[in-house]
């Protein structure tokens, strides 16, 4: 009976940390450009503030939070395709970037907004704590790519995944749409910025990964 009633107190806790990740999550989507504050997330999970910050001890680290879930969503999607033993075409792993990273509204806007919060109100442990769990997701990643893409030399699959992400997001934060959101001057976005994004991004993944398959990223 006592292990029963561990087992509800642990599924209690984990639908209140969802739930508390699920309003801060509802919040940026309403404002992206304002940091919720731990009051207006306690109001719009239902709890009450303390309980909030028994679960994340800064808004920093709940907003670090909604990112790594974000982040996991892709990540277990990939795993699942990889594991399987059908091949796994570079169309296929595109496929998945613009489901889980590209389309969500919320996925880029607030990973460039936790690159900056890591150096500045991130304490270095929960920091350090989310890096390695990402190492560890590029790691099982990147040897299921070595398996489908048997070319790619040891680590290979991990190095070509963070090379992917910095594109993702480095592309992202130089498009017109994101340095000049206001197009009333005369000319718009600087031309070497006027770009479609997710276009300008197909083209640069493909370039990147056929060249790393091809070469074997010797």
């Amino acid at each position: 009976m006592v292990i029963r009633q561990r087992a509800i107190q642990a599924e209690d806790k984990q639908e209140r940390h969802h739930a508390i990740l699920d309003a801060a999550a509802r919040l940026l989507a309403r404002s992206p450009d304002r940091i919720a504050n731990m009051a207006d997330v306690a109001d719009e999970a239902g709890l009450a503030k303390g309980t909030v910050y028994l679960y994340f001890p800064s808004k920093e680290e709940l907003l670090l939070a909604v990112h790594e879930r974000n982040i996991d969503g892709f990540f277990r999607a990939l795993s699942a395709r990889l594991a399987r033993d059908e091949p796994v075409r570079i169309a296929d792993v595109l496929a998945l970037t613009h489901e889980h990273i590209v389309e969500p509204p919320l996925f880029l806007p607030l990973a460039a907004r936790c690159f900056g919060l890591m150096g500045q109100s991130i304490p270095p442990e929960p920091a350090l704590a989310f890096k390695q769990r990402m190492a560890e997701r590029l790691t099982r990643a990147g040897a299921g790519l070595e398996r489908h893409f048997p070319q790619l030399k040891p680590g290979a699959g991990l190095a070509l995944l963070r090379h992917s992400y910095a594109l993702i997001l480095g592309l992202w934060q130089m498009s017109g749409a994101v340095i000049c959101p206001m197009s009333d001057g005369p000319g718009g976005p600087p031309p070497a910025l006027a770009y479609t994004y997710p276009e300008e991004l197909d083209r640069a993944l493909l370039a990147l990964w056929n060249g790393t398959i091809a070469g074997g990223a010797q």
